[in-house]
């Protein structure tokens, strides 16, 4: 996804991972009240705390820091798929590793909120956030292929050209499609019933519970 720094652990990654997360928290508060074309990488920067070249070593261009709030989500979502117990079906597996990272976003609602508003005023900036989307869906695929075929002897055919780095199969992929719909879904479903204080995981289980059972109409 947009930014330099890949996912890691310990003190200085931690640190560099609230640093980006301070400069993009910044970019996005700013849009919201000004309009993205009116903010400056110099207001970010300062609005976070940061030179200017700090910024630079997190983004390669201003509007980088309004594409994505986390960038290390993706890859998160991945080594959680692959860490998931080998029990778990594909679906249930990527619930559960999307699960951990929504409530993380549910504490950041108004922080998403206005990252979503933002987006909509700047048809150039979600243009480039699809990108990003698409980008983790078609990573999101590759990992799934590789659980599938490491967990049962059939599944490397869901590797549709059976190699490391070539294109997965059809399930894989939709799978990696069906989840990010599911998740805009919860949040749009979940936004609008704000008032009724119904909790996001509930939300978002309720949808995952209606894709494993395979979307039966209502009511039946």
């Amino acid at each position: 996804m947009t930014g330099k720094d890949a996912a890691g652990g310990g003190l200085r990654e931690r640190k560099k991972r609230a640093t980006r997360a301070a400069l993009t928290e910044a970019a996005v508060r700013l849009a919201a009240e000004h309009g993205a074309d009116h903010v400056t990488v110099e207001a970010i920067s300062a609005a976070a705390g940061v030179s200017v070249r700090t910024f630079f070593n997190y983004f390669d261009s201003r509007d980088d820091a309004f594409v994505v709030v986390d960038a290390d989500v993706g890859a998160r979502v991945r080594r959680s798929l692959l860490d998931a117990p080998a029990d778990l079906t594909p679906l249930e597996a990527l619930r559960e590793a999307l699960a951990a990272e929504l409530a993380e976003a549910e504490r950041q609602h108004e922080l998403w909120t206005l990252h979503a508003e933002v987006l909509r005023a700047a048809p150039h900036l979600l243009v480039r956030s699809l990108g990003a989307q698409m980008a983790d869906e078609a990573g999101l695929a590759e990992v799934v292929a590789q659980r599938i075929a490491a967990g049962t002897r059939e599944g490397a055919a869901a590797h549709s050209s059976g190699g490391e780095g070539r294109a997965p199969g059809l399930y894989p992929r939709l799978l990696a499609a069906v989840a990010g719909t599911a998740v805009r879904v919860s949040v749009q479903h979940w936004c609008d019933r704000q008032d009724e204080d119904v909790p996001f995981a509930d939300v978002f289980r309720e949808v995952f519970a209606l894709l494993a059972a395979g979307l039966p109409a209502p009511g039946r």
